[in-house]
């Protein structure tokens, strides 16, 4: 897990663009995104023409969520001083397009499982998008992403540095710590009280 996390940062501050490089990276470590996933699938085509970054199958039901990665050195938000607030960039409105599409084709032809794959159930599925960099932005800018996303329905976007604090976020977690009195051994079967 820290590999692919050095990796990742290693990526970003080279300014690699090549959006394929995090589509590999992404499949192969989407515990990324969070304890709410498993695994992605190797499974990216929902229907003709339509092919998917990865498709994510949630812990609890085990329906798929969809991830679209785009470039990191794409602008997020922009900010317009006439009105005094942020809105989304043309790269992250075609994207929000494009997720609502597949959303809605997903949801159309794997609400029972997709032709090919009958493991592969999404039930109103929900969508990621990551985009862009946002190292160095201000508190103000950092909230009105949050804000924006909670406007959004089904639908969330994050940067790239947002993608790698969570990933160091889960490590650090992850991590046993000696001073903190959590790393007792479990107990054994004979001295549970159940």
């Amino acid at each position: 897990m820290r590999s692919a996390v050095v990796e990742l940062r290693n990526l970003l501050d080279s300014n690699e663009g090549t959006e394929e490089r995090y589509q590999a990276g992404c499949k192969e470590h989407s515990w990324a995104f969070g304890n709410a996933y498993v695994m992605s699938d190797d499974v990216r085509d929902i229907s003709t023409g339509d092919s998917i970054d990865l498709l994510l199958p949630t812990v609890i039901s085990g329906y798929r969520d969809i991830v679209e990665l785009k470039r990191p050195d794409r602008e997020v938000l922009i900010y317009d001083s006439a009105h005094r607030n942020f809105f989304f960039s043309a790269e992250v409105s075609r994207a929000l397009g494009q997720v609502h599409r597949y959303l809605d084709v997903l949801q159309e032809v794997a609400t029972n499982g997709l032709r090919d794959h009958p493991e592969i159930v999404a039930y109103h599925p929900r969508a990621i998008v990551v985009i862009g960099r946002s190292q160095g932005w201000d508190s103000a800018k950092l909230k009105a992403l949050h804000g924006l996303n909670s406007r959004l329905s089904g639908v969330t976007v994050m940067t790239y540095d947002q993608l790698l604090a969570q990933g160091e976020r889960l490590i650090e977690v992850l991590r046993p710590n000696e001073n903190d009195g959590h790393n007792q051994p479990l107990p054994k079967d004979d001295d549970s009280p159940f």
